[in-house]
C-alpha cells in the first residue's frame, strides 16, 4: 500500500504526490467517468425501449421520452467538460496533463 507509506514526509514527496495522483487518476476518477458514462447511455437506452413498449400508453410514451432527454443531457454535460478541459489545456498550452491517459506529471508544475 504505497498509497499511505510515508515517504511523503521525506525528500521523495514530489515523486510520492505523482503516485497518487497517477493512482487516483487511474483507479477512481477514469473508472468512474466510464461508469457515467455507461449509466448516461443506459438510461437513455431505458427511455427509448419504455417509449417503443408502451406506443398505446401516452403517459408511459411521456416517461420514456423524458428518460430519453435526461440520458442526452447526462451525456452531453460529460462530453462537454471533456471538451471545456481539452480547450483549456491546448489554449494555454499546458503541460504535463494527459486525460485521454489519465497522467499528470506534477514536476511541470514545479
Amino acid at each position: 500500500m504505497e498509497l499511505f507509506s510515508a515517504n511523503i514526509a521525506y525528500a521523495a514527496a514530489g515523486e510520492s504526490f505523482n503516485t497518487f495522483v497517477g493512482n487516483l487518476v487511474t483507479l477512481i476518477i477514469n473508472p468512474l467517468i466510464t461508469f457515467l458514462f455507461a449509466l448516461a447511455i443506459l438510461y437513455f437506452l431505458y427511455g427509448v425501449l419504455e417509449f417503443i413498449m408502451n406506443q398505446e400508453n401516452e403517459e408511459k410514451k411521456t416517461t420514456g421520452k423524458q428518460h430519453m432527454i435526461w440520458g442526452v443531457i447526462g451525456i452531453a454535460i460529460m462530453m462537454g467538460v471533456f471538451a471545456i478541459m481539452n480547450i483549456i489545456l491546448k489554449t494555454f498550452n499546458i503541460t504535463g496533463i494527459n486525460p485521454e491517459q489519465g497522467t499528470v506529471d506534477s514536476d511541470t508544475f514545479r
